[in-house]
């Protein structure tokens, strides 16, 4: 997200394409963008002039924001360097949709831009589940909502007796 610009962004068919080169496995990836994530966009001040990326580095508008940046910021939360990184919220996201169960496991991986590691699953499963995607990121986006407005977060204490 940090290395997003301006350009990737198609705020009519509300999505964003990653282009091949900044992905790892050299491919482009399309994001579909929810309500949420459009009202941000249009609520960040754009100035192609000054910066092409969305966040752009406070020391050069010619490189993006940085990792640490964005861990400084965690950290000033009140997350712990082994409570949450800013490379931690895929990690999050993937256990999350798919505890849900109402994904098919394909679809989150594919919104993640992993790679099936079997060759030969991976040659038959060519699908991109971009309808089921563009739901799942909707879903997510009020699911992060719900959770900020206050949802019941339940804490169990495995292991401690009741007497």
């Amino acid at each position: 997200m940090r290395w997003a610009e301006w350009s990737e962004f198609d705020l009519q068919k509300r999505v964003w394409t990653i282009p091949g080169h900044k992905m790892k496995m050299r491919r482009p990836h399309a994001v579909p963008l929810s309500r949420q994530v459009l009202t941000i966009l249009a609520e960040i001040e754009h100035d192609a002039d000054y910066s092409p990326f969305l966040f752009p580095s406070l020391r050069s508008v010619e490189r993006p924001m940085s990792d640490n940046t964005i861990n400084a910021a965690l950290r000033r939360l009140g997350y712990g360097k082994d409570e949450m990184t800013g490379h931690g919220f895929r990690a999050l996201a993937a256990t999350l949709l798919n505890e849900m169960g109402c994904w098919n496991p394909d679809a989150i991986e594919r919104q993640l831009a992993h790679a099936d590691g079997n060759s030969i699953r991976r040659a038959y499963a060519r699908g991109q589940y971009w309808e089921e995607r563009v739901r799942m990121m909707q879903h997510w986006s009020d699911h992060l909502d719900q959770l900020r407005d206050g949802a019941t977060i339940l804490r169990p204490k495995f292991g401690h007796s009741g007497s």
